[in-house]
C-alpha cells in the first residue's frame, strides 16, 4: 500500500539561527540520527495504521497457530542473525507493523499468510500473538501483494525472485500477473525464468539466496551450466565437502570461479541432459533432452495435441523474439 507521510511537518526541523557554534550543528545532527528519528518512525507507523483502520483495514491479533505459510514460497532461506534481531526487536518494543493474512482457502478458521513470515514467526517464538490485517484476497491479489511488499522492501535476492517467478509460472500464474507482482518487465522477466529453469536444483540449493549476487553473475553460471558435462561435474562439485564447509555468503564465488577453470578444460560428455515438468495441474507434461547440437520436446498429458499444434504454429515468431531476446543481452 503506498503511503504518504503524514508528519513531514513535524520532522522538519527548526532552521538553525546565524551564528550558532559547531555544538549546535552536532546536537541537530543527532536528533536527526537518534532519539527524534526512532521516534518518528514509530510515529510513522501509527499514522498508517491509522489509515489502514480508516481504510477498513482493521487490524487484530492472532494466535501464531493459527497461521499458515503462503503457497507461493519466496525464500529460500532465513537469515538466522537478522531474524534473531527482530526477536529481541519485538520483545523490547512490541511488533509495530502488523502483517497481512488472508482466510485460509481450504481450512476453515485458519489463516494463510500473504508477507510478513518472519513477523509471526518471532511472535511464535516469543509465545505471543501477531498484530495481522486480514483481507479476504484471491491466489492472484495474494501473490501481487506479496511480490509487491518484497520487492519495495528490497528484501529478496535475485535468484529469490527468480525462483518465485518460477512457481508462479508452474502454478498457472499468467506472466502479467507474475511482472505485476514483481514489478519487472518481460526482458527480466524472461532472464530470471531462464536462470531458474537452467541451473539444476542441487545447484540453487547448495548456494541459497545469494545475497549480494545479481543478474549478471548468475546468466554466467547458467551459461556455463548449459553444458551437460559442465553441469553434471558441478552438481558434484557442490556436493563435495570443502564446498559445503565453506560459508554460506562464499559459496557462489567458489563455485563460479570453479566453473570458470572446468571452461578452459572445454569439457565434452555423450551423455544428453534430460529434464521434465508439468505445469498447468499437470494439464501439460513436458519432457526435453538436450544434447548440444540436437534438442528434443515431447508434450504427454490432456493438453499435449493442442499445445503442440500451437506451439508448432507459434514457431516463427518464438524465434523471431529469441533472436530479440538474445540481441539485447548481448548488447547490454
Amino acid at each position: 500500500m503506498a503511503r504518504k507521510h503524514l508528519l513531514t511537518s513535524v520532522s522538519a526541523l527548526p532552521t538553525q539561527k546565524p551564528g550558532a557554534g559547531n555544538s549546535a550543528e552536532a546536537r541537530a545532527d543527532y536528533a536527526r540520527r537518534g532519539a527524534s528519528r526512532s521516534m518518528m518512525q514509530s510515529l510513522d507507523e501509527m499514522a498508517e495504521n491509522s489509515m489502514r483502520v480508516l481504510e477498513g483495514e482493521t487490524i487484530v491479533t492472532l494466535d501464531p497457530d493459527l497461521l499458515d505459510a503462503s503457497a507461493f514460497v519466496d525464500r529460500i532461506s532465513d537469515d538466522e542473525e537478522e531474524f534473531s534481531a527482530l526477536v529481541d526487536a519485538i520483545r523490547q518494543a512490541g511488533q509495530s507493523s502488523p502483517i497481512l493474512a488472508r482466510p485460509h482457502p481450504d481450512e476453515p478458521d485458519r489463516y494463510m499468510i500473504v508477507y510478513g513470515h518472519r513477523r509471526a514467526r518471532a511472535a511464535k517464538e516469543l509465545g505471543i500473538k501477531v498484530r495481522a490485517v486480514i483481507k479476504p484476497l484471491e491466489d492472484i491479489a495474494h501473490v501481487i501483494a506479496q511480490g509487491q511488499e518484497n520487492t519495495a522492501r528490497a528484501d529478496l535476492t535475485f535468484i529469490e525472485k527468480a525462483l518465485f517467478a518460477k512457481k508462479l509460472s508452474s502454478s498457472g500464474m499468467t506472466k502479467d500477473t507474475i511482472k505485476t507482482a514483481l514489478t519487472i518487465d518481460d526482458t527480466l522477466l524472461s532472464r530470471m525464468l531462464s536462470v531458474a529453469e537452467n541451473v539444476p536444483e542441487a545447484i540453487l540449493d547448495a548456494i541459497g539466496s545469494a545475497k549480494g549476487v545479481g543478474r549478471d553473475r548468475w546468466e554466467e553460471v547458467k551459461k556455463l551450466v548449459l553444458d551437460p558435462a559442465r553441469a553434471e561435474w558441478a552438481i558434484e562439485f557442490v556436493a563435495s565437502d570443502p564446498f559445503q564447509a565453506l560459508a554460506v555468503e562464499a559459496r557462489f564465488n567458489a563455485l563460479l570461479a570453479q566453473l570458470k577453470k572446468a571452461r578452459k578444460q572445454k569439457p565434452r560428455s555423450n551423455k544428453p541432459l534430460e529434464r521434465s515438468w508439468a505445469f498447468a495441474e499437470k494439464a501439460v507434461s513436458v519432457s526435453t533432452k538436450d544434447a548440444g547440437k540436437a534438442f528434443t520436446l515431447s508434450l504427454k498429458s490432456k493438453d499435449a495435441s493442442g499445445f503442440g499444434a500451437f506451439l508448432s504454429d507459434q514457431l516463427e515468431d518464438l524465434y523471431q523474439k529469441f533472436q530479440r531476446t538474445e540481441t539485447q543481452r548481448t548488447g547490454d
